[in-house]
C-alpha cells in the first residue's frame, strides 16, 4: 500500500502523522488481515522504518498551507515468517509521490502465482498463473460477497452473537494484527526480529451458496 500521504486531500490530516499514526497503522490492518486469512498466523516479524520527510505541508482545504510535524514513520517495510512456513513481505508508505505499479497482493507457490484483489476495495477478480501456463486466468469465485463487502465483518459479528459462534474478524485476530504492526516498528528500532506473543485461528471461509444478505 503505497501513496503520497493524506495531506493533499484529507480535511484534517495531522493525526496520520502523529504518534500512533502512519501508513502501517492506517492501512496495515486491511492487508495483514487478508494475509492471515490466506496463510494463517504470524510467527515473527522484522522491519525497517523511516520518517522520510520531517515536515509536511497541507494542500487540502480548510487547512491549506499549514505545516505538519511528522512524529511517526511514513515508510514501513516488513518481513513476516508465518507458522505455516510461508514468508511474507509488506510495504506501507506515505512517501511515494509518483504512484506505483506494484500488485496489491501476490502469493507465490510451487505450482504458480495467485494474484488477489486489493483488500481496501473489498472485491475484485482472483487471477492465477500456473507454472506451465503462458497467461493469467481468472478463477471463478466459490463463495458469495465478491463485490463491495465493506462492513461484512460487522454483519458476521451480529450473526455470530445470535448463533453463539466465534465471529471471523474477532478480537484475537485483531490483536494479532495489532501486535504485528507494532512488531515491525519495534524490530526496526531495536535492529532484530520481533517474536509474536499472540496467535489466532485462521478465519473460516464463508459458507458456499449463500443468498445475498444471509451469512449462516
Amino acid at each position: 500500500m503505497v501513496g503520497r500521504g493524506h495531506e493533499h486531500w484529507h480535511p484534517d490530516p495531522e493525526f496520520y502523522y502523529a504518534k500512533g499514526g502512519g501508513p502501517m497503522f492506517d492501512m496495515g490492518p486491511y492487508y495483514l488481515t487478508a494475509l492471515i486469512a490466506m496463510l494463517g498466523p504470524i510467527r515473527r516479524v522484522t522491519g525497517s522504518t523511516k520518517i522520510t520527510f520531517p515536515e509536511r505541508t497541507i494542500t487540502s482545504e480548510p487547512k491549506f498551507g499549514n505545516t505538519i510535524k511528522v512524529e511517526t514513520p511514513t515508510h514501513v517495510a516488513g518481513i513476516m515468517d508465518f507458522h505455516s512456513g510461508a514468508i511474507g513481505t509488506i510495504i506501507t508508505s506515505f512517501d511515494v509521490f509518483g504512484g506505483a505499479q506494484l500488485p496489491r497482493i501476490e502469493v507465490y507457490g510451487d505450482l504458480g502465482t495467485l494474484s488477489v484483489p486489493d483488500p481496501n476495495t473489498f472485491g475484485g477478480p482472483v487471477l492465477l498463473k500456473r507454472h506451465d501456463a503462458k497467461e493469467w486466468k481468472e478463477i471463478p469465485l466459490s463463495h458469495g460477497y465478491a463485490e463491495n463487502g465493506r462492513g461484512l465483518g460487522v454483519l458476521d459479528m451480529a450473526y455470530a452473537i445470535r448463533a453463539g459462534r466465534p465471529n471471523r474478524a474477532g478480537g484475537e485476530l485483531a490483536y494479532h494484527v495489532l501486535e504485528a504492526m507494532h512488531g515491525f516498528h519495534d524490530a526496526s528500532d531495536e535492529g532484530k526480529h520481533y517474536v509474536m506473543q499472540s496467535s489466532c485461528e485462521r478465519p473460516k471461509a464463508m459458507p458456499q451458496g449463500l443468498v445475498y444478505g444471509v451469512l449462516d
